[in-house]
C-alpha cells in the first residue's frame, strides 16, 4: 500500500514508471483515512485523455518505450527514444547488450538490447501503435 500524507479529499490518480508513458484516473477518486484500491489494470477504470493504457491479454498497462522522459514517444526523428537504446550499448555495434537497470530497458528484463529476440526497440513500436515508424505517442497526462 501507499500512504501520502494529506487531508482527504477527492484526487485524480497518476501513476508513472521510469521508461513508460504515464497514465491517470479519468475522474477524482474519493480519498481518506480508510485504504482503497485504484486498480489502472482494469479495463473497467476510466483514464484521462485517449487510449492511455494498452491491453495486454486483458489486463491494461502503461505503455513502455519513453526512454527520453519528455512525454512523447517517438521512434525516429530528432530526439527519438530510439536512439539511446543503441548508444547504451556502445553505439557502433548493434549486437552488443548492457546488463543493467537502465531507462533503456524498454521490456524490463535487465539486459538493453538493439536487435535480436527480445530487443528494446520492439516495444516503441508496439507502443505507438503503428507499423509506420514516424508516427508518435504523447502520454496522456495534462
Amino acid at each position: 500500500p501507499l500512504r501520502f500524507k494529506m487531508n482527504p479529499g477527492s484526487f485524480h490518480v497518476a501513476v508513472r514508471h521510469r521508461n513508460h508513458l504515464g497514465a491517470m484516473t479519468a475522474d477524482p477518486v474519493a480519498l481518506g483515512t480508510s485504504p482503497i484500491t485504484v486498480d489502472l489494470s482494469a479495463g473497467s477504470t476510466s483514464t484521462w485523455g485517449a487510449d492511455a493504457l494498452l491491453s495486454i491479454n486483458g489486463v491494461m498497462a502503461l505503455r513502455t518505450g519513453e526512454v527520453m522522459h519528455d512525454g512523447l514517444l517517438k521512434y525516429t526523428g530528432a530526439v527519438n527514444d530510439r536512439d539511446p537504446v543503441l548508444v547504451r550499448i556502445g553505439g557502433t555495434e548493434p549486437n552488443n547488450t548492457a546488463l543493467g537497470y537502465f531507462p533503456e530497458d524498454t521490456n524490463m528484463d535487465g539486459s538493453v538490447r538493439y536487435i535480436g529476440i527480445n530487443n528494446d526497440r520492439d516495444p516503441m513500436l508496439v507502443n505507438i501503435g503503428s507499423v509506420d515508424p514516424n508516427s508518435t505517442r504523447t502520454e496522456q497526462l495534462p
